[in-house]
């Protein structure tokens, strides 16, 4: 999808009086819109990675059906244009949003079960194979319509889901919300990957997140045949790293193969394997997670 064919629409391009505003009262009516979504939700945060490769998608989408399964709202916002996963990890890729009704302009978010809801550009591809061929205004006024103009109602979280590295839709959320309420590192334990989450840390800072955390993924795997651990990747890195830069560590989440699995087939880990150290290991990090998060917003 190039910047000619863009599939959306915004609320400019259908206002009548969209030919005589100026660019500055164009550009506060977006974000009276942001701000008015913002009001219905609780608690905003990141979840990236300073390298691509060590499940941050994954940590997205089972982070929130966790949350959710415990009777939380929640919202992902896929803000990795150019690969727009999240669809096709909870299995809602071939749907597609509708328009809001009511006076005001907007689209829904697409639903997945009673609690989780989700946005993501996926959703607007004629076909999955389509590349993103947009430079950084057009991801800016994406972000803009997926915080302003979609009708997300009242979140108790909204889970935005970065692509990898410290650029342009990371500063666009920031830029957009003013006040992200957090973010969440995820790492795996091998160094060069460590090496990049103090420069995502570092980036947060920048951008006077009030929160951050780390989260190590990929952390040892339990054989099948013995039952001892396998450090495939190392194990500990990421509490180092969190204790070297002075942020608060959330836990490991152990590496299972059935997590390529379940995601192929569309379904979160923590859904699809309840009694499994990966679904606790989400549970222990969402429970400190949402502790961290009304501590500092108290």
């Amino acid at each position: 999808m190039s910047e000619k064919t863009c599939g959306t629409n915004t609320h400019c391009q259908s206002c009548s009086s969209a030919g005589t505003c100026s660019a500055e009262e164009k550009e506060r009516h977006a974000q009276q819109l942001i701000d008015n979504t913002l009001k219905n939700i609780k608690h905003t945060f990141m979840v990236l990675s300073g390298k691509g490769g060590v499940g941050k998608s994954s940590v997205s989408v089972n982070l929130a059906a966790t949350l959710a399964e415990q009777g939380k709202v929640v919202g992902i916002l896929d803000a990795d244009i150019h690969g727009p996963n999240i669809p096709k990890m909870l299995g809602v890729e071939e749907r597609r949003p509708c328009a809001a009704p009511g006076p005001v302009d907007g689209i829904l978010p697409i639903e997945v079960g009673s609690n989780l809801r989700v946005m993501s550009i996926g959703f607007f591809l004629n076909r999955e194979e389509d590349a993103i061929i947009w430079r950084g205004p057009m991801k800016h006024g994406l972000m803009k319509q997926f915080l302003g103009e979609v009708q997300w109602g009242a979140l108790d979280y909204l889970v935005i889901d970065l692509p990898p590295g410290t650029g342009d839709e990371a500063l666009s959320i920031a830029h957009l919300i003013k006040k992200v309420h957090g973010a969440l590192i995820v790492t795996t334990p091998q160094d060069v990957a460590l090496l990049d989450s103090k420069k995502s840390i570092s980036f947060c800072r920048e951008l006077k997140i009030p929160l951050i955390a780390v989260v190590e993924n990929m952390s040892g795997m339990r054989c099948p045949h013995c039952n001892k651990e396998i450090n495939l990747f190392k194990v500990g890195g990421g509490e180092r790293i969190a204790k070297k830069m002075k942020v608060p560590f959330l836990g490991r989440v152990p590496l299972d193969p059935a997590m390529v699995l379940c995601t192929d087939e569309g379904r979160p880990f923590v859904i699809a394997h309840p009694d499994s150290p990966v679904a606790e290991a989400f549970r222990s990090i969402a429970h400190a997670w949402k502790k961290l998060l009304n501590d500092s917003n108290r």
